[in-house]
């Protein structure tokens, strides 16, 4: 079994060190891109079995490395988390009419919540749109099964 691999994407790089640390710790290959551009082209040399984007990017935002995605048949179902500084601004249905399968998590979300959303996201390859904020992580509203193996697998930070 290969170890997945998942692409962080974010202008901030306290973020970008904060994932690859939480997430390599975890047994996860990471990739990072300062922006939606790189990341956009590390996409199309890479396999990736996740994607985490910050929503307010450079170059490229992450609603349009979304889109992009989304527009490729291999990468159509690829599951993606977007976090946003933004809070929920954006109304969940509409972005699940246009960007299907996105768990969408405000900032500051908490590593460890983080890592069992990509950890169930990555088991049960479910896409559903959820959201989170610090209050709520995003593994609790997700589906009954995924919010299960998600506690079952909590880790210890």
């Amino acid at each position: 079994m290969t170890t997945p691999t998942v692409l962080a994407c974010d202008d901030e790089t306290f973020i970008l060190r904060a994932l690859q640390m939480k997430l390599s710790r975890a047994g996860l290959n990471v990739i990072t891109a300062a922006d939606g551009a790189e990341g956009w082209d590390k996409l199309n040399r890479t396999h990736v079995d996740l994607l985490i984007t910050d929503l307010q990017m450079p170059r490229m935002d992450g609603l349009e490395l979304i889109r992009q995605v989304r527009l490729q048949q291999e990468m159509a179902s690829l599951p993606v988390i977007l976090l946003t500084a933004k809070g929920f601004e954006y109304d969940a249905a509409s972005l699940q009419q246009l960007y299907a399968g996105l768990v969408l998590i405000a900032k500051p979300f908490s590593p460890r919540e983080l890592l069992l959303t990509v950890q169930s996201l990555l088991q049960t390859g479910e896409t559903s749109l959820t959201e989170a904020s610090p209050a709520q992580p995003a593994a609790r509203f997700s589906s009954p099964s995924l919010s299960r193996s998600a506690a079952a697998a909590r880790p210890n930070d």
